[in-house]
């Protein structure tokens, strides 16, 4: 018998480069490198009462109804000097619902001392209010910070101490104040993005003391934070980054106790030479803060806040000088 002859062709070679490499997408497309979490090296997170930073430059500006003139005058590369004056009205309570404004005019004076290791900032007003700031870094970790309000009126006084230490990827803070409160607070990197915090405080004069949580997750384009406290408070917040100029927020808050709820909806417009805020909350009132940068150390700045429920118009506009 002879040999069998195979008359099926011998599948063609692959050329030695292609071989020993997949074919298909995987040979187009590149493969995506997920970064590593270095978990020993996370980010040192904002401190507690700021978690809603963002938020709240952009939906809280300083609001004023009247006129205001800022004039600042640096003596040094540490130490200067401000006035401020301001004419317009204050409210006073009312038993009725409407709104009942008196006219007030007051002068206030500062000084300011900004070094790296001491800041001292203080005001005096022409109604007898003194306020003082003090923030003194004892060491590269641990730092002291005074907050002080003196008034004539009696019970209007206020003071407080605060010992901030930042770690590397935790801050804490004790605070004391007058009437006998304490309180702690402690927030913590859980990963590059996200933080966690609580606290605690006790305030003796009343003999009442409570519990709060919070969170905050934020990205190169968004920030994210809720707090939720044992009195029955619950705030959330949100701010989108929508390019380098322009940035929406929202807000929300809840109190179980007096059953109030509110939102807000604002915006933050900045551009070349003014940077323009804005919101709408679900009572109706609208506000906006405009501030103009007409030359160097020169600022005009008008204000609005309207409120159609209550009849309640507030405009105000003002100037700053000196940075």
């Amino acid at each position: 018998m002879g040999s069998a002859i195979s008359y099926a062709a011998a599948p063609p070679s692959l050329p030695p480069s292609q071989g020993n490499h997949p074919v298909g997408l995987g040979v187009v497309l590149p493969t995506k490198k997920e970064d590593k979490v270095d978990w020993m090296n996370l980010p040192c997170p904002l401190p507690f009462e700021e978690i809603q930073r963002e938020a709240f430059m952009s939906l809280k500006p300083e609001l004023f109804e009247g006129l205001r003139f800022d004039f600042t005058k640096g003596l040094n590369q540490k130490f200067s000097l401000s006035h401020s004056v301001f004419m317009g009205s204050m409210e006073i309570p009312s038993p009725a619902l409407d709104i009942k404004k008196v006219p007030t005019a007051h002068y206030e004076f500062g000084a300011n001392f900004l070094d790296p290791k001491l800041m001292l900032i203080g005001r005096v007003l022409t109604d007898g209010r003194l306020n003082a700031r003090v923030k003194c870094d004892l060491t590269d970790n641990l730092s002291l910070k005074v907050n002080a309000q003196l008034t004539n009126e009696p019970h209007f006084s206020q003071g407080m101490f605060t010992f901030d230490y930042k770690g590397s990827d935790f801050r804490t803070q004790f605070q004391m104040g007058n009437n006998a409160f304490y309180g702690a607070n402690y927030i913590q990197s859980v990963t590059p993005n996200l933080s966690l915090g609580s606290e605690i405080f006790w305030l003796g004069h009343q003999r009442k003391s409570g519990i709060g949580f919070a969170a905050r997750y934020n990205t190169d384009k968004m920030v994210a934070t809720g707090q939720v406290a044992s009195t029955g408070v619950l705030a959330l917040s949100y701010v989108q980054k929508v390019s380098e100029k322009v940035s929406l927020a929202s807000d929300f808050m809840y109190n179980q106790m007096t059953r109030d709820v509110t939102a807000s909806f604002g915006y933050d417009y900045i551009l070349r030479q003014c940077r323009l805020r804005g919101k709408i909350d679900s009572n109706g009132v609208v506000s906006s803060f405009l501030e103009e940068r007409l030359n160097m150390g020169v600022n005009f700045i008008l204000s609005a806040e309207l409120d159609h429920r209550k009849k309640d118009y507030k405009f105000g506009f003002g100037m700053t000088v000196g940075e």
